[in-house]
């Protein structure tokens, strides 16, 4: 019965790693639309003159 304790130890830990793994690379793609949104606001914000100051 200890042998296979020993045996369950691997096997439970590599099921575990497999289930991280899994978690890991999950797709998370779902929020690009948004960021992409944002930082075009932002680009065309940085694109703009300063507000008051004076075109030379």
């Amino acid at each position: 019965m200890a042998a296979l304790a020993w045996l369950l130890i691997p096997f439970i830990a590599a099921l575990g790693a497999a289930i991280w793994g899994g978690w890991a690379a999950r797709n998370r793609t779902t929020g690009d639309v948004t960021e992409l949104a944002g930082y075009a606001r932002f680009r065309e914000a940085m694109e703009k003159p300063p507000s008051g100051s004076q075109a030379v």
